[in-house]
């Protein structure tokens, strides 16, 4: 009979383990919950077995998906504890135990992706760098949720088989924040960019000028900064009559290295950030900064109280070149080919009052006041042509004419963009009804219970139900709506928790109307996998708003 060593026999102990364990992976019979991915693929075929990373694991892709495998082996590490190995070399594309990116032109479009997993290896597949992420933010979905956090207890990052083939709705998925009203530190706006990342949105857009707030450092306007990123105080809650401030001065910016810093961190995640510069009214912080700028001459003080006020860029051609300077510094900080100027509640009050406005009129044959704004807004609509970039507005926009490349962003319900799309221009779907994420999630009994909110109610099957391609287009026309976003206005929204609070889960019920199949929706299954989002919620520890799940258990 051979003898063994002790050493001989540990060896084989373990082997044997080694290959049990193996083979539990292998004939692993998964289940439909490992499957809740949102938003839902447009195909998912599920198989038996898993995928088991461990320290041998490799992540393999070209060296120009060096930001998308950076990016997973961070995730990975996150949820192991261990550094997952990478490489750039193509003989290692496809081995045992590797998690393969490939870029594949013959997928369908520039967003779509295919993951396959098997229990060997993974390999995700792009038409682009922007496919692939998107890629792997379903194969994060498939992976446990204590991959979000480095403080929860791990098990072991096990990915169960399937086969993925997938791509967006919609080329246009936004979420849109106001900072002028409150203003959130950089931590948090890269924060938020993530979580647009997780939802697969490509598209950030930041409002950063108001009445109550300038936020972006003009180097060339330095009181821009000094004057109107600050003000006195803050209305207090809604007592508007009589007025009571708070007493507390507010204020902050972004300098421009911030912004930079802000845009790399999207464009890594493959999102666009379009700046939002209010023209020619929201206005006021700007005014109080250059009083010049303004119809009166009178000083301001930069607003305090919410809502509209009458203060309004004067046309004069002092005033386009302030506003073609601050444009050119914008322009060099967002690579973004669409820049929003605003245009939305822009009150005629002063312009009618003007000597200087009512002279512009008669001059260029102008039918009102309407056509005014509409001479202006095409005016920086030219510089900002002659920059290379195309202008984007609030509906407002189509008043007195619209300019000729403009897309129109319709939250005045959803006339504006099926005007705009008959005009054959694009449009970008955002109606208070559905996309405004300030409202309340509750109804008008619940709501005493609730953070203060601007009022209204949009609970979170509401923004699912939302279908962002009017009807009442004709087929030939669809095309020109290219999507749409959620709307945080901040009034009532002090700071980064409240925001998760306002944005979650209605963000990710939107983020599913702009990426699936209208025709592969459903409520009821949205729900069970919401559910498994959640999780993702607690272990990230954010702040979201619990309705839905209550009804889901009850």
């Amino acid at each position: 009979m051979k003898k063994y060593s002790l050493h001989s026999l540990l060896i084989l102990f373990f082997s044997f383990c080694t290959l049990s364990c193996s083979n539990e992976w292998k004939e692993y019979q998964n289940a439909a919950s490992d499957y809740q991915i949102i938003p839902k693929p447009l195909s998912l075929e599920t198989s038996q077995g898993r995928f088991l990373v461990d320290e041998k694991t490799i992540i393999v892709g070209d060296v120009s998906l060096t930001n998308e495998i950076n990016y997973v082996s961070d995730m990975l590490q996150v949820g192991s504890r261990f550094t997952v190995s990478t490489s750039n070399d193509s003989a290692n594309e496809k081995k045992k135990n590797s998690i393969t990116l490939l870029l594949d032109e013959s997928l369908p479009s520039d967003e779509s992706y295919k993951l396959e997993v098997t229990f060997d290896n993974v390999v995700i597949s792009g038409k682009t760098p922007a496919g692939i992420f998107y890629g792997i933010q379903s194969l994060r979905q498939l992976l446990p949720a204590t991959v979000e956090s480095e403080s929860t207890n791990k098990v072991p990052l096990t990915i169960p088989a399937v086969l993925i083939e997938d791509q967006p709705t919609y080329v246009y998925r936004g979420m849109h924040l106001d900072v002028g009203r409150h203003f959130f530190p950089v931590d948090f706006i890269k924060k938020y960019i993530d979580l647009i990342a997780m939802h697969k949105m490509n598209t950030f857009h930041w409002h950063l000028t108001e009445d109550q707030g300038w936020r972006i450092e003009i180097k060339k306007y330095p009181k821009l900064t000094e004057i109107g990123s600050q003000r006195k105080e803050t209305i207090l809650e809604k007592n508007f009559n009589p007025y009571i401030g708070d007493g507390k001065p507010y204020g902050g910016f972004y300098t421009q290295e911030e912004v930079k810093e802000i845009v790399a961190y999207a464009t890594s995640r493959h999102i666009t950030v379009i700046p939002e510069i209010e023209l020619p009214g929201h206005s006021l912080a700007a005014i109080a900064s250059y009083p010049e700028l303004g119809n009166t001459g009178q000083t301001h003080e930069v607003g305090t109280r919410w809502g509209v006020y009458d203060q309004i860029y004067a046309p004069k051609e002092d005033t386009f070149a302030f506003l073609e300077d601050v444009l050119t510094e914008v322009i060099a900080l967002f690579p973004s080919k669409l820049i929003h100027i605003g245009g939305d509640e822009a009150p005629k009050k002063e312009w009618k009052e003007s000597n200087y406005a009512q002279e512009l009129i008669k001059r260029e044959g102008l039918k009102d006041e309407h056509e005014l704004q509409s001479y202006f807004i095409k005016r920086i609509e030219k510089f900002l042509n002659s920059k290379g970039r195309d202008i984007i507005g609030w509906d407002e926009i189509l008043e007195g004419g619209l300019a000729p490349n403009a897309t129109v962003m319709s939250w005045r319900g959803i006339q504006g963009g099926i005007d705009a799309a008959r005009m054959q221009h694009n449009v970008i779907m955002t109606p208070g009804s559905h996309c405004y994420f300030d409202h309340y999630q509750v109804d008008k009994e619940a709501q005493s219970e609730e953070p203060l909110a601007i009022g209204g109610y949009t609970s979170v099957e509401k923004v699912y139900s939302y279908q962002p391609t009017p009807e009442e287009l004709s087929p030939d026309l669809q095309k020109y709506i290219l999507g749409a976003q959620g709307n945080v206005w901040t009034e009532y929204i002090l700071d980064g928790g409240h925001v998760e609070y306002m944005v979650l889960p209605r963000m990710t019920a939107l983020s599913e109307v702009l990426w699936t199949s209208p025709a592969s929706k459903n409520w009821d299954d949205f729900k069970v996998r919401l559910q498994h989002f959640k999780k993702r919620y607690d272990v990230m520890e954010l702040n979201y708003a619990p309705h839905v799940f209550v009804q889901t258990h009850n």
